[in-house]
């Protein structure tokens, strides 16, 4: 490895000065030197989700994404499943997945989410690993790739975000489906899963990590899975293509301007990381640039060039994130051109995005999946509804057009301003949102005697909470809509709410998350006796 400079711009530090990174910030220096080495309640979300999607044992990250539940694998467990793959569906069906990554909800280096997952909520992590992003312990490679033959992504074993990459498409989706069968097992009768019609370039968010290579080339990418090396990524499968593209003005930018990128083992250098999200309804566009100090020579002629270069872009805002730990954005934010955010649509309503907000990095298949669970649902118009996890507000804000009052709970604080300021954008009148715990926010109803109708919940990655399930069954709703990215806490909360007197119904997976082993699923239940009474 080369050695690092020490100075950062014109000769000076940058950020923090000679840091070490600390253990518990998301890797150890040999790790970057070639050693051993993914909103709610939380969260709010991002996948993204660090791609994807985006949520950390069911707590926000500071920068509003989601985390990763963050199991590792096993020494040789990859290998074996790759093998398994090349056998065909019916030997890899069998092995057990665990659910680590950011599809969505999204463990990513570039930084990835599941749909992920998602969700990293969609994440601040930067864990460097995913280049057509996805993260599976279990499946680590298609079919193709299995027998030999050319892999889709030049980087697809180096990055290891998308473990399905090469294998057929339907096959994913079968793959999924049994999956899916198997968490749900004695629960809940699985009727299908929605697949996308063009599962290529579907991310409306790309997380570049920039760093230099031992020849001293700036590069960007995401980081190998498991370590702090990053993988160069010019061009992603998964990803937008248009953001791609001014990730890529930008890496060629810095030489001209005399930008240096942060080094983790010094802590000298400015740029870290550049975030990209794009409207894909509207088109808006919004270059978020995390430095590691608020000073950024010659800035206004960095964004005017960079503008000159990409005219569509909308918005610019420098994040500064000087802090020795894992999370991508800082809490500091400078716009630098435009409003400081964009805006979407999704099922005909207008959604404010801003840096740090969860929104669904797949928006296409986002619009399948609340169709499904407002269909399940069956609102009349009559109907109060809770909507838990509630981040910016996307679904209760849809379903509000369809029920007579909506409640929103989210406990992060950006995610609540954004939810109020959607209602407001979309004329809506008949929901509130609250910043709250959603499992204390619940029992407080309870306690009180409130009563609702329907109770939609998307919680994090690691699920909801019995507090939370108890109240719902103590306040004797009649009908549960759960949006899951994670089949595993899934299957534990449907058990719960089993011995509840909750009986699902039905539940459906839609793929958000094309080429990764990431599923996203909606399930309905219904109240079938207790009538509010815990079962001890």
């Amino acid at each position: 490895m080369r050695k690092r400079d020490m100075t950062g711009m014109d000769g000076k530090r940058n950020g923090e000065g000679l840091r070490r990174k600390e253990a518990a910030g998301g890797g150890a220096k040999t790790a970057k030197r070639g050693g051993d080495g993914e909103r709610k309640q939380g969260g709010s979300g991002t996948g993204e989700r660090l791609r994807g999607s985006d949520r950390t044992g069911g707590r926000v990250k500071e920068n509003g994404e989601r985390g990763y539940a963050g199991r590792t694998e096993k020494k040789g467990e990859g290998r074996k499943a790759e093998q398994q793959m090349g056998k065909g569906l019916e030997k890899h069906r069998e092995k057990r997945l665990e659910i680590n990554g950011d599809g969505g909800r999204e463990k990513r280096g570039r930084i990835n989410g599941t749909a992920g997952i998602e969700r990293q909520k969609e994440a601040g992590v930067a864990k460097r690993g995913g280049g057509f992003r996805g993260n599976t312990s279990g499946v680590k490679g298609g079919a193709a790739t299995a027998r030999g033959k050319k892999s889709l992504c030049p980087v697809f074993k180096q990055c290891g975000g998308c473990q399905m990459l090469d294998m057929e498409y339907e096959k994913q989706l079968e793959w999924k489906r049994n999956y899916l069968e198997e968490q749900l097992k004695g629960l809940c009768p699985v009727k299908g899963i929605i697949g996308m019609k063009d599962p290529y370039h579907y991310r409306n968010k790309v997380h570049a990590v920039f760093d230099r290579d031992r020849r001293g080339n700036i590069i960007s990418g995401i980081y190998q899975e498991n370590s702090h090396i990053v993988v160069p990524v010019e061009r992603c499968l998964i990803e937008d293509q248009k953001a791609d593209e001014i990730i890529g003005t930008i890496r060629g930018m810095l030489k001209s301007f005399k930008i240096r990128t942060y080094d983790e083992d010094t802590g000298f250098g400015l740029l870290r990381h550049v975030l990209v999200r794009r409207g894909f309804a509207t088109g808006e566009i919004m270059v978020v640039l995390v430095t590691a100090s608020p000073v950024f020579p010659s800035k206004n002629n960095f964004v005017k060039a960079l503008r000159e270069k990409h005219p569509e872009i909308t918005t610019i805002v420098q994040n500064v994130n000087g802090r020795g730990t894992s999370m991508v954005l800082g809490e500091k934010e400078h716009v630098l051109y435009g409003k400081g955010y964009i805006e979407d649509m999704l099922c005909g309503c207008r959604f404010r995005i801003s840096s740090k907000s969860f929104y669904q990095v797949n928006p296409v298949q986002t619009e399948v999946l609340y169709g499904k669970a407002l269909e399940l649902a069956g609102l009349t118009g009559k109907e109060t509804v809770l909507d838990a996890y509630c981040g910016i507000g996307t679904i209760g804000l849809i379903a509000s057009r369809k029920a007579s009052s909506v409640i929103g709970v989210e406990l992060n604080r950006d995610a609540v301003k954004d939810a109020v300021n959607n209602a407001k954008i979309n004329g809506i009148t008949n929901a509130k949102f609250y910043c709250n715990d959603a499992g204390k926010f619940l029992v407080d109803m309870a306690e009180r005697g409130d009563k609702v109708d329907l109770v939609i919940m998307d919680p994090p990655r690691s699920g909801s909470t019995e507090e939370f399930m108890e109240s719902v069954a103590r306040m004797g709703v009649e009908k549960v809509v759960y949006v899951s990215c994670n089949p595993e806490t899934l299957g534990r909360d449907l058990r719960v709410m089993k011995k509840l007197g909750y009986g699902a119904v039905e539940g459906w997976g839609v793929d958000m998350f094309a080429g990764t082993r990431h599923v996203e699923s909606v399930i309905m239940m219904r109240n079938c006796g207790l009538k509010g009474e815990y079962r001890n």
